[in-house]
Parts: structure tokens; C-alpha cells; sequence
């Protein structure tokens, strides 16, 4: 298998909103953003899949020797591999990628967040960075445009807690901030315990609110001359609203079900942003 073929079945198997995306680049582009995407894969698994959090820590050492090392060009992972013949085409740099590997080192050593700004510097580095990477894969003219990505990429990492607090709960970790908890008067436990409540609801209403604010905020930073070009991230933010939306519908039901949208809908969704420059 070569590290091409490695970086796709990554993606594909992901199911994630992100690939349907990638699906209307030009092929170098393609290429790129299905390698990156393939990296942020591997390190956030390791978070996932690796129970033991001493092994967890080591693997992800490992991720980071492995960007020095490839960046000296000596890459030895077929996602580095992959990846490294873009990474000066489209200004990839390794503190980037180093950024994100120090995310997904944050997950091992806090399962809280205090506030949001604590929830944010999380954010920043686990989403914000891989929205900067991507806007300059996709190509960009302005520099407004990595701030747009930014946001963008923190209102995703958002969608993504609010649609995950019961997953994660049983793996007891609550990113929900700590002081919005107290401020709706929800208990740690009871998110633990995954106990639904008019309470949990009101917290919710909240964090979603708070989401399309992001929204908001990224969407009006797209410089003009740069929209066309972002178009896949702007695929992604139809996709991921719509879900956010669904959520919403389904009155926050998220301790014990994965509210999700079906391949066919994201597809469309994608293909209405591509055709109609509509989210």
C-alpha cells in the first residue's frame, strides 16, 4: 500500500463531514488536505483508542519526533510521508503540526475546563490550527482569511462537544466549562451519569448559542476574493450547522445517542454549497 492509498482509506473510513469536502478539489489540493486530515486522525486516536494513558503520552512523543524527523526529510510514516511532498507548496509548517500533537497531549493531562478561555486555548490548538492549515491548502490570497479559518475551525471543535457530552462522559471527561455548569446549576456527576434535566437543556441552549456565534463571527471575516477558493470549508460549515441545527431539533438529546446527519444529506449539502454558493 503506498502512503497515498494509506492517507485516502484514512479519510474514508473516517465517515467524518470533512471528506465529503475534499471530495470537489482539484487533485493536488485533494492530495494535500486528505494527507493533513489522515495526521489528525492518527494523533487524535491515539487519544481514543489508547486506554493506557502512560502509552497514550509515549505514542504521541513519538508523533512528535516523527514531524521533526520528517520535516529533516526523513519521514517514516505513510501519513508523513504523504503529507511532506505538499507541505511547502501550501506552507504547512511544522509548529503547526506540533501544535496539534500538544491538543491531543492536553486531553491526557485535563478531562476539565475552568471557562471558556481555558476551553478556547483547547480549541485553539485541536481546531483552530487545523482551520489555518486547511484555508492554506484550499488556497488563500488575504491574510483576514486565516482568522476566518480559525474561528471556523473552534465553531467545528464546538460542534463537536456539544454533540459528543455523552461519549465523552463515559470516558469521564466534561469539556464543558466548569463555571457554566455552576451557572446552570448542572452537576459533574450528573453529565457523568449522563442524567438528561430542563437544566442540562438550558446549558445547551447556551453552548450551541455560543457555537453560532462562532459561526457568525468566521463566516463575516471571509474576505471576498478569497470565497471561492474556501469553498470546502464553507461545505464544512453548512454540514456541520445543519448538525448543530439537528441537535438543537432533538431538544439537546445527546447524553445517550450520537445525533448525526446521513452521508446523502452531507453530500447534498456539500454539492448545494459547490453549485449554489449557498450554505
Amino acid at each position: 500500500m503506498t502512503p497515498q492509498d494509506y492517507v485516502a482509506q484514512k479519510a474514508a473510513a473516517s465517515g467524518s463531514s470533512f471528506y465529503y469536502a475534499f471530495l470537489f478539489l482539484p487533485p493536488p489540493r485533494r492530495a494535500a488536505i486528505t494527507a493533513f486530515y489522515a495526521f489528525c486522525r492518527e494523533v487524535d486516536d491515539v487519544v481514543d483508542e489508547v486506554h493506557d494513558p502512560a502509552v497514550a503520552a509515549q505514542k504521541l512523543q513519538w508523533w512528535q519526533q516523527e514531524v521533526q524527523q520528517a520535516y529533516a526529510g526523513q519521514a517514516s510514516h505513510p501519513v508523513l510521508q504523504a503529507l511532506m511532498p505538499h507541505a511547502t507548496d501550501y506552507a504547512i509548517r511544522a509548529d503547526q503540526l506540533l501544535a496539534i500533537i500538544e491538543g491531543c497531549q492536553m486531553d491526557l493531562a485535563q478531562n476539565r475546563y475552568l471557562d471558556y478561555p481555558a476551553l478556547q486555548q483547547y480549541c485553539h490548538l485541536v481546531a483552530g490550527v487545523v482551520g489555518e492549515v486547511s484555508a492554506s491548502i484550499f488556497g488563500q490570497t488575504d491574510p483576514q482569511t486565516t482568522r476566518y479559518a480559525h474561528l471556523l475551525g473552534q465553531a467545528f471543535q464546538m460542534t463537536n462537544i456539544i454533540r459528543d457530552v455523552g461519549e465523552d462522559a463515559m470516558r469521564g471527561r466534561i469539556y464543558l466549562p466548569i463555571n457554566d455548569l455552576q451557572k446552570f446549576d448542572v452537576k459533574a456527576h450528573e453529565l457523568l451519569k449522563r442524567q438528561h434535566s430542563e437544566r442540562f437543556e438550558a446549558l445547551m441552549k447556551f453552548q450551541c448559542e455560543r457555537a453560532h456565534q462562532l459561526y457568525d463571527q468566521a463566516l463575516a471575516l471571509l474576505p471576498m476574493c478569497d470565497r471561492r477558493a474556501q469553498k470546502p470549508g464553507l461545505m464544512m460549515a453548512s454540514i456541520y450547522r445543519t448538525l448543530l441545527r439537528e441537535i438543537e431539533h432533538e431538544r439537546y438529546q445527546v447524553l445517550h445517542q450520537r445525533i448525526s446527519l446521513t452521508p446523502l444529506r452531507k453530500l447534498w449539502l456539500a454539492w448545494k454549497v459547490q453549485a449554489l454558493g449557498r450554505l
